[in-house]
């Protein structure tokens, strides 16, 4: 058998002569971030507005450059995006969501619309059975779409609003509201 042993100093004396300046990591976290500042990471959106009080704001996600969650349920959504394909493609791929009728470019025209970032979009709404989202996720009876769709420049600007039936009816003047609100920033 072997034994080593080894004698220990004590640590020497350590006396710091220099500072650094502080930077955006030193700082205080900030209660209320935005996602943006939350995660500074990530791309800032191009797209910013006026965040209803009663809705929560999630961090971003790849195909949703703004997202909130609202209703009692917990379970409403409201996704920002900008989409490719036309304004018509993607009012029908979220009608295809409910099983709802399509619509044509002369049934598209007569939609109401809604200002959004300086334009109008289209307004679309739809209701029953919602199977979008994910594949393979459950239908979810029972729910409601809201939401505008606007061609700005070229690109396909989207605000989708999904959830319970109920909980979406409540929410369509603040979703209006919302939309106005919508800005295109520098990229």
């Amino acid at each position: 058998m072997i034994s080593l042993s080894a004698c220990r100093k004590p640590p020497a004396e350590v006396t710091v002569t220099e500072t650094r300046a502080e930077t955006s990591l030193d700082a205080k976290p900030k209660i209320f971030a935005t996602s943006d500042e939350r995660f500074r990471n990530q791309r800032p959106s191009p797209v910013k507005g006026a965040t209803p009080q009663s809705w929560l704001q999630l961090p971003s996600t790849e195909f949703r450059l703004l997202n909130y969650r609202f209703g009692e349920s917990g379970l409403g959504e409201v996704a920002v995006g900008i989409s490719t394909g036309s304004v018509l493609d993607n009012a029908n791929r979220w009608l295809g969501q409910f099983n709802a009728p399509k619509l044509t470019s002369e049934t598209l025209d007569e939609r109401r619309r809604v200002n959004i970032v300086g334009t109008a979009g289209v307004w679309v709404e739809a209701e029953g059975t919602y199977s979008g989202g994910m594949a393979g996720a459950e239908a979810r009876p029972g729910y409601a779409l809201a939401g505008v769709i606007a061609d700005v420049n070229g690109r396909i600007i989207t605000v989708k609003m999904t959830g319970q039936k109920d909980e979406v009816d409540a929410e369509k003047a603040t979703l209006e509201a919302f939309c106005k609100s919508l800005v295109l920033t520098g990229e």
